[in-house]
């Protein structure tokens, strides 16, 4: 069975690998064969990935993601594939067109939704530094030190809380009983609960106790950063891509999103919306429980395909693995490729002009869907 990761983020918005020739190399020693780039707001990264790719024999999938907001989901208080945030929706694009080409009106509102969230970022920059003063901390942090040399354009929260680690540790010359009194004040008297040198927990907690809600340099999004649902998914389309509701699914309680929790319903109501592709981050769910729901979706019709995110600063594997690193059944794997092939096929065909697996208005036809995998399948087999 061909594995396929098609979703991964990259330092072009936030990741785990400090390039893209590292998450490709990973791939290739795990024998991971096809490889979908997933970037927040951006297609920057898309260039370094298809060379990448053709060096190593790998398959390239182009996509996107968005965050949006469906007001009427607000309104009614649902909670969608955000567990915090009512009417907040994550929403992907698989298989952009590549080369990447985007017209107007869309482009600019690509790049405007970008640089409201930049701003944010810059805003929440300004609040850490009057917490920095406050705290005698010795140091500033240097935002466009930051968007220079941690990032390629994009900056996230995640980035700033790299920053801060960075700086914290750089200015108590790395001694722990230094850096654990300095989080202290920086925390408003909360010691620092991670070792210091679990990078990836540390800067969850400077997120936790800073940065989200509540946190002393929190700074609320303006709305302008969240575009409609339909015109997010109107850019993917014009974008030459086919709009993908990522299901958050179980957490590891067993709750579920008020949208999710109803199977049967979730799937009527993103056809209504829609949608003719979904997909799973597997690291978040059990396997019993992508193993019902990616099952029965794939029954219905829907394009399902997974992915590892990687957009924190923990490295996992590039492989698949379900919650508890526990590995996927054949049957998920083959919905998984096969979901890669009507990406690969649609990408194809919609790079040279032609309808692929959804039309200009999203439309698709399911009863087509075996088409596209076989086509897909060759092109895969064939790199």
């Amino acid at each position: 069975m061909i594995k396929v990761n098609a979703h991964l983020h990259t330092p072009y918005s936030f990741s785990a690998f400090k390039d893209v020739n590292e998450a490709l190399d990973r791939a290739l020693a795990e024998d991971v064969k096809v490889m979908g780039i997933n970037d927040f707001y951006t297609t920057a990264g898309y260039e370094a990935w298809a060379v990448g790719c053709k060096e190593r024999g790998l398959y390239p999938l182009f996509n996107i993601e968005f965050i949006s907001l469906n007001e009427a989901d607000q309104k009614a208080g649902l909670r969608v594939n955000d567990p915090g945030n009512p009417g907040r929706t994550y929403l992907s694009g698989k298989g952009l067109s590549y080369p990447f080409h985007l017209a107007e009106p869309f482009a600019t509102q690509l790049a405007d939704v970008r640089a409201e969230a930049n701003a944010q970022v810059e805003a929440m920059c300004g609040k850490l530094n009057e917490i920095l003063a406050a705290s005698n901390a010795g140091f500033t942090l240097d935002f466009e030190w930051i968007k220079n040399e941690l990032t390629k354009g994009s900056i996230r929260e995640r980035h700033l809380a790299k920053a801060l680690r960075l700086k914290v540790y750089e200015a108590c010359e790395n001694d722990e009983v230094k850096i654990k009194a300095l989080f202290v004040k920086l925390f408003a008297g909360k010691e620092l609960k991670s070792a210091v040198n679990d990078i990836a927990g540390v800067e969850n907690e400077i997120r936790a106790n800073l940065l989200k809600a509540g946190g002393g340099a929190f700074v609320p999004e303006d709305p302008k950063a969240f575009l409609p649902i339909q015109t997010v998914c109107d850019i993917i389309l014009a974008a030459g891509g086919i709009p993908t509701y990522p299901f958050l699914a179980d957490d590891a309680k067993g709750g579920y999103t008020d949208f999710e929790g109803n199977l049967v319903k979730v799937a009527n109501q993103l056809t209504e919306r829609g949608f003719h592709s979904v997909e799973f981050i597997t690291t978040r769910n059990s396997v019993e429980l992508l193993e019902k729901y990616a099952t029965y979706l794939h029954v219905q019709g829907f394009v399902v395909t997974f992915g590892s995110e990687h957009n924190t600063p923990a490295m996992e594997p590039v492989e698949l693995f379900a919650r508890n690193s526990t590995p996927l059944t054949e049957r998920l794997m083959q919905i998984n490729y096969e979901g890669a092939c009507v990406v690969a096929a649609h990408q194809h065909l919609v790079a040279q002009g032609l309808r692929g697996y959804v039309d200009a208005d999203g439309k698709a036809d399911r009863s087509k869907r075996a088409e596209f995998i076989k086509l897909g399948d060759e092109l895969i087999q064939s790199v």
